[in-house]
Protein backbone atom coordinates (compact mmCIF):
# COMPACT_ATOMS: atom_id res chain seq x y z
CA UNK A 1 0.00 0.00 0.00
CA UNK A 2 1.20 3.50 -1.07
CA UNK A 3 1.81 5.37 2.02
CA UNK A 4 2.27 9.12 2.75
CA UNK A 5 6.01 10.46 1.59
CA UNK A 6 6.08 13.74 3.00
CA UNK A 7 6.53 15.06 6.68
CA UNK A 8 3.41 15.32 9.02
CA UNK A 9 2.81 19.23 9.34
CA UNK A 10 -0.10 20.73 11.79
CA UNK A 11 -1.37 22.91 9.00
CA UNK A 12 -4.86 22.79 6.72
CA UNK A 13 -4.37 20.53 3.64
CA UNK A 14 -6.02 20.24 0.64
CA UNK A 15 -7.24 16.48 -0.04
CA UNK A 16 -7.44 15.53 -3.76
CA UNK A 17 -9.06 12.38 -4.69
CA UNK A 18 -7.51 11.36 -7.98
CA UNK A 19 -8.44 8.61 -10.12
CA UNK A 20 -6.61 8.41 -13.06
CA UNK A 21 -9.53 10.38 -15.28
CA UNK A 22 -8.95 13.87 -17.13
CA UNK A 23 -11.14 15.52 -14.75
CA UNK A 24 -9.30 13.89 -11.76
CA UNK A 25 -6.40 15.64 -12.94
CA UNK A 26 -7.32 19.08 -13.32
CA UNK A 27 -8.71 19.07 -10.27
CA UNK A 28 -5.67 17.78 -8.83
CA UNK A 29 -3.54 21.11 -10.44
CA UNK A 30 -6.31 23.36 -9.15
CA UNK A 31 -6.33 21.57 -5.67
CA UNK A 32 -2.38 22.13 -5.67
CA UNK A 33 -2.21 25.39 -7.40
CA UNK A 34 -4.89 26.58 -4.27
CA UNK A 35 -2.49 24.44 -1.91
CA UNK A 36 0.08 26.96 -2.61
CA UNK A 37 -1.62 30.32 -2.51
CA UNK A 38 -3.49 29.14 1.17
CA UNK A 39 -0.01 27.66 2.03
CA UNK A 40 -2.10 24.26 2.42
CA UNK A 41 -0.66 20.90 2.27
CA UNK A 42 -1.69 18.77 -0.33
CA UNK A 43 -2.66 15.22 -0.23
CA UNK A 44 -3.99 13.15 -2.98
CA UNK A 45 -6.03 10.13 -2.48
CA UNK A 46 -6.62 7.14 -4.47
CA UNK A 47 -9.32 4.95 -3.38
CA UNK A 48 -9.45 1.27 -4.60
CA UNK A 49 -12.06 -0.19 -2.71
CA UNK A 50 -10.41 -3.33 -1.84
CA UNK A 51 -11.90 -3.56 1.45
CA UNK A 52 -14.94 -5.07 -0.85
CA UNK A 53 -13.19 -6.04 -3.59
CA UNK A 54 -11.03 -8.65 -1.74
CA UNK A 55 -14.25 -10.78 -0.46
CA UNK A 56 -14.56 -11.83 -4.09
CA UNK A 57 -12.12 -10.80 -6.70
CA UNK A 58 -8.60 -13.04 -7.18
CA UNK A 59 -5.41 -12.34 -5.34
CA UNK A 60 -3.94 -11.37 -9.15
CA UNK A 61 -6.89 -8.94 -9.43
CA UNK A 62 -6.29 -7.31 -6.23
CA UNK A 63 -2.52 -7.27 -6.71
CA UNK A 64 -3.22 -5.57 -10.54
CA UNK A 65 -6.00 -3.00 -8.68
CA UNK A 66 -2.78 -2.05 -6.33
CA UNK A 67 -0.41 -1.32 -8.58
CA UNK A 68 -2.45 0.54 -11.35
CA UNK A 69 -3.36 3.01 -7.66
CA UNK A 70 0.48 3.20 -6.89
CA UNK A 71 0.87 4.18 -11.10
CA UNK A 72 -1.47 6.70 -10.87
CA UNK A 73 -0.67 8.27 -7.56
CA UNK A 74 3.24 8.48 -9.02
CA UNK A 75 1.97 9.96 -12.20
CA UNK A 76 0.40 12.71 -10.47
CA UNK A 77 3.09 13.25 -7.84
CA UNK A 78 5.79 13.43 -10.77
CA UNK A 79 3.50 16.30 -12.41
CA UNK A 80 2.68 18.34 -9.08
CA UNK A 81 5.71 18.01 -7.71
CA UNK A 82 7.61 19.33 -11.14
CA UNK A 83 4.63 22.15 -11.08
CA UNK A 84 4.74 23.26 -7.34
CA UNK A 85 8.16 22.06 -6.10
CA UNK A 86 8.35 23.69 -2.82
CA UNK A 87 4.37 21.98 -2.35
CA UNK A 88 4.07 19.79 1.11
CA UNK A 89 2.99 16.80 -0.82
CA UNK A 90 1.42 13.33 0.58
CA UNK A 91 -0.16 10.70 -1.58
CA UNK A 92 -1.46 7.67 0.01
CA UNK A 93 -3.75 4.82 -1.40
CA UNK A 94 -6.33 4.02 0.36
CA UNK A 95 -8.69 0.30 0.34
CA UNK A 96 -11.73 2.06 1.54
CA UNK A 97 -14.96 3.00 -0.88
CA UNK A 98 -14.26 6.73 -2.27
CA UNK A 99 -16.53 8.73 0.22
CA UNK A 100 -15.00 7.04 2.92
CA UNK A 101 -10.93 7.10 1.97
CA UNK A 102 -11.99 11.29 1.53
CA UNK A 103 -13.69 11.55 4.61
CA UNK A 104 -11.04 9.59 6.74
CA UNK A 105 -8.37 11.55 4.73
CA UNK A 106 -9.94 14.88 5.93
CA UNK A 107 -8.41 16.38 9.10
CA UNK A 108 -9.93 19.70 10.90
CA UNK A 109 -9.20 22.33 8.79
CA UNK A 110 -8.56 20.71 6.01
CA UNK A 111 -10.41 21.16 2.35
CA UNK A 112 -11.67 17.98 0.23
CA UNK A 113 -11.23 18.68 -3.51
CA UNK A 114 -12.88 16.48 -6.46
CA UNK A 115 -13.45 16.84 -9.92
CA UNK A 116 -17.08 16.94 -11.55
CA UNK A 117 -16.75 13.52 -13.86
CA UNK A 118 -14.16 10.67 -14.06
CA UNK A 119 -13.95 6.95 -14.84
CA UNK A 120 -14.18 5.70 -11.67
CA UNK A 121 -13.84 6.20 -7.99
CA UNK A 122 -14.01 9.83 -7.32
CA UNK A 123 -14.94 11.22 -10.50
CA UNK A 124 -18.55 11.06 -10.32
CA UNK A 125 -18.63 12.96 -6.83
CA UNK A 126 -21.35 15.11 -6.42
CA UNK A 127 -23.04 14.48 -9.45
CA UNK A 128 -24.49 11.02 -7.93
CA UNK A 129 -25.61 9.24 -5.22
CA UNK A 130 -22.29 8.52 -3.58
CA UNK A 131 -21.26 12.36 -4.24
CA UNK A 132 -24.33 13.58 -2.70
CA UNK A 133 -23.07 11.61 0.38
CA UNK A 134 -19.97 12.58 0.40
CA UNK A 135 -21.22 16.33 0.05
CA UNK A 136 -23.86 15.83 3.05
CA UNK A 137 -21.83 13.98 4.96
CA UNK A 138 -18.59 15.61 4.78
CA UNK A 139 -16.67 16.81 7.64
CA UNK A 140 -15.11 19.51 6.17
CA UNK A 141 -15.87 21.64 2.78
CA UNK A 142 -16.28 20.44 -0.30
CA UNK A 143 -15.15 22.09 -3.83
CA UNK A 144 -16.06 20.29 -7.02
CA UNK A 145 -13.69 21.73 -10.00
CA UNK A 146 -15.90 22.16 -12.64
CA UNK A 147 -16.39 25.27 -15.33
CA UNK A 148 -13.56 27.18 -16.17
CA UNK A 149 -11.15 26.55 -12.99
CA UNK A 150 -8.45 27.82 -15.33
CA UNK A 151 -9.87 31.12 -15.24
CA UNK A 152 -6.86 34.40 -14.56
CA UNK A 153 -6.56 34.70 -10.90
CA UNK A 154 -8.17 37.62 -9.50
CA UNK A 155 -11.39 37.01 -10.22
CA UNK A 156 -14.28 37.05 -6.86
CA UNK A 157 -14.78 34.56 -4.51
CA UNK A 158 -18.58 34.52 -4.79
CA UNK A 159 -20.33 33.61 -1.57
CA UNK A 160 -24.28 32.93 -1.34
CA UNK A 161 -25.72 34.39 1.62
CA UNK A 162 -29.37 33.90 3.06
CA UNK A 163 -29.26 34.65 6.62
CA UNK A 164 -27.14 35.84 10.14
CA UNK A 165 -26.67 31.83 10.31
CA UNK A 166 -24.24 32.06 7.18
CA UNK A 167 -21.22 34.28 9.06
CA UNK A 168 -20.56 30.90 10.61
CA UNK A 169 -18.57 29.86 7.38
CA UNK A 170 -17.82 33.39 5.93
CA UNK A 171 -15.05 33.87 8.31
CA UNK A 172 -13.46 30.99 6.94
CA UNK A 173 -14.16 32.27 3.23
CA UNK A 174 -13.10 35.49 3.95
CA UNK A 175 -9.51 34.50 5.29
CA UNK A 176 -9.28 32.01 2.17
CA UNK A 177 -10.40 34.71 -0.20
CA UNK A 178 -7.38 36.86 1.16
CA UNK A 179 -5.22 34.33 0.96
CA UNK A 180 -6.03 34.26 -2.88
CA UNK A 181 -5.43 37.79 -3.21
CA UNK A 182 -9.02 38.29 -4.35
CA UNK A 183 -11.87 39.89 -3.42
CA UNK A 184 -15.22 38.32 -1.96
CA UNK A 185 -18.57 39.00 -3.42
CA UNK A 186 -21.62 38.59 -0.56
CA UNK A 187 -24.67 37.76 -3.44
CA UNK A 188 -27.58 37.53 -1.96
CA UNK A 189 -30.54 36.21 -3.84
CA UNK A 190 -34.23 37.51 -3.59
CA UNK A 191 -37.02 35.12 -5.37
CA UNK A 192 -39.48 36.88 -7.25
CA UNK A 193 -42.68 34.70 -5.77
CA UNK A 194 -46.12 35.21 -8.33
CA UNK A 195 -48.91 36.61 -6.45
CA UNK A 196 -52.68 35.98 -6.10
CA UNK A 197 -54.04 36.14 -10.05
CA UNK A 198 -50.87 35.18 -11.49
CA UNK A 199 -49.18 38.65 -10.96
CA UNK A 200 -45.66 39.09 -9.48
CA UNK A 201 -44.83 40.01 -6.07
CA UNK A 202 -42.92 42.81 -5.23
CA UNK A 203 -39.19 42.73 -4.71
CA UNK A 204 -39.24 43.38 -1.41
CA UNK A 205 -42.29 41.07 -0.42
CA UNK A 206 -40.24 38.00 -1.57
CA UNK A 207 -38.52 37.78 1.64
CA UNK A 208 -34.62 37.35 1.87
CA UNK A 209 -31.93 39.33 4.37
CA UNK A 210 -31.65 42.35 1.91
CA UNK A 211 -29.13 44.90 1.61
CA UNK A 212 -29.12 45.40 5.46
CA UNK A 213 -28.16 42.38 6.54
CA UNK A 214 -25.91 41.70 3.64
CA UNK A 215 -24.12 44.65 4.35
CA UNK A 216 -24.19 43.73 8.38
CA UNK A 217 -21.68 40.28 6.96
CA UNK A 218 -19.86 42.51 5.05
CA UNK A 219 -18.63 45.08 7.40
CA UNK A 220 -17.65 42.36 10.08
CA UNK A 221 -15.58 40.51 7.93
CA UNK A 222 -13.86 43.90 6.64
CA UNK A 223 -13.62 44.09 10.32
CA UNK A 224 -11.85 40.61 10.97
CA UNK A 225 -10.03 40.66 7.97
CA UNK A 226 -8.72 44.11 7.73
CA UNK A 227 -7.80 44.60 3.49
CA UNK A 228 -9.83 41.95 2.42
CA UNK A 229 -12.26 43.95 -0.37
CA UNK A 230 -15.88 42.98 0.43
CA UNK A 231 -18.41 43.56 -1.58
CA UNK A 232 -22.03 42.92 -1.46
CA UNK A 233 -24.66 42.47 -4.31
CA UNK A 234 -28.73 41.76 -3.55
CA UNK A 235 -30.47 40.60 -6.98
CA UNK A 236 -34.09 39.68 -7.36
CA UNK A 237 -35.08 36.22 -9.56
CA UNK A 238 -37.64 33.86 -10.45
CA UNK A 239 -34.97 31.36 -9.35
CA UNK A 240 -32.12 31.37 -7.01
CA UNK A 241 -30.35 28.60 -8.84
CA UNK A 242 -30.30 30.14 -12.15
CA UNK A 243 -29.14 33.48 -10.46
CA UNK A 244 -26.31 32.05 -8.89
CA UNK A 245 -24.99 30.39 -12.07
CA UNK A 246 -25.43 33.39 -14.03
CA UNK A 247 -23.24 34.77 -11.09
CA UNK A 248 -20.72 32.22 -11.27
CA UNK A 249 -19.79 33.07 -14.94
CA UNK A 250 -17.66 36.38 -13.14
CA UNK A 251 -16.30 34.07 -10.02
CA UNK A 252 -13.18 32.26 -9.58
CA UNK A 253 -15.26 30.26 -7.04
CA UNK A 254 -18.55 30.03 -5.73
CA UNK A 255 -19.40 28.99 -2.18
CA UNK A 256 -22.48 27.74 -0.45
CA UNK A 257 -23.49 26.78 3.28
CA UNK A 258 -24.83 23.42 3.66
CA UNK A 259 -26.42 22.76 6.89
CA UNK A 260 -27.67 18.86 7.66
CA UNK A 261 -30.98 19.14 8.51
CA UNK A 262 -31.92 16.34 10.99
CA UNK A 263 -33.37 13.32 9.85
CA UNK A 264 -33.09 14.22 6.33
CA UNK A 265 -31.68 11.50 3.51
CA UNK A 266 -28.54 11.39 1.93
CA UNK A 267 -30.49 12.25 -1.42
CA UNK A 268 -31.80 15.11 0.02
CA UNK A 269 -29.39 18.44 -0.85
CA UNK A 270 -31.71 20.70 -2.41
CA UNK A 271 -32.15 21.78 -6.03
CA UNK A 272 -30.14 24.66 -5.46
CA UNK A 273 -26.50 22.93 -4.97
CA UNK A 274 -27.81 20.30 -7.83
CA UNK A 275 -27.62 23.08 -10.12
CA UNK A 276 -24.71 25.04 -8.75
CA UNK A 277 -22.76 21.81 -9.07
CA UNK A 278 -24.13 20.69 -12.31
CA UNK A 279 -24.14 24.00 -14.56
CA UNK A 280 -21.49 26.28 -12.63
CA UNK A 281 -19.04 27.91 -15.00
CA UNK A 282 -16.69 28.12 -12.15
CA UNK A 283 -15.56 25.45 -9.04
CA UNK A 284 -18.09 25.12 -6.66
CA UNK A 285 -17.70 24.89 -2.55
CA UNK A 286 -20.03 23.27 0.06
CA UNK A 287 -19.29 24.21 3.33
CA UNK A 288 -21.03 22.62 6.35
CA UNK A 289 -22.24 24.23 9.29
CA UNK A 290 -24.16 24.27 12.26
CA UNK A 291 -27.25 26.12 13.10
CA UNK A 292 -29.77 25.63 15.70
CA UNK A 293 -32.79 26.57 14.35
CA UNK A 294 -34.83 23.58 11.95
CA UNK A 295 -37.58 23.48 9.24
CA UNK A 296 -35.79 26.51 6.58
CA UNK A 297 -36.87 26.67 3.36
CA UNK A 298 -35.63 24.77 0.65
CA UNK A 299 -35.14 27.91 -1.52
CA UNK A 300 -33.00 29.41 0.95
CA UNK A 301 -28.96 29.71 0.65
CA UNK A 302 -27.41 28.85 3.35
CA UNK A 303 -29.03 26.06 4.31
CA UNK A 304 -28.60 22.16 2.54
CA UNK A 305 -29.43 23.39 -0.68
Amino acid sequence: MRTPMSGATGRPRTVVGVDGSEQARAAALWGAADAARLQHGLFLVHATNLDRLDRFASFETSEHVQDKGNALLAEAEKEIRRRFPSLDLTVKMSRRNPVSALHAAARPGDTIVVGSRGSGGFGPLLLGSTGLEAAVGSPVPVIVVRGESGREDGAPVTAAVRDEHDAVWLARTAREAQARGCALRLLNVRRLLAGFGGRPALPEDAGGPGEQLTDDLAARLRAESPGLTVRTEVVTARSVASALVDASREAGLLVMGSHERRGMSVLGLGHVVHAALHHSHCPVQIVPYARDSQGVSEEGLGESD
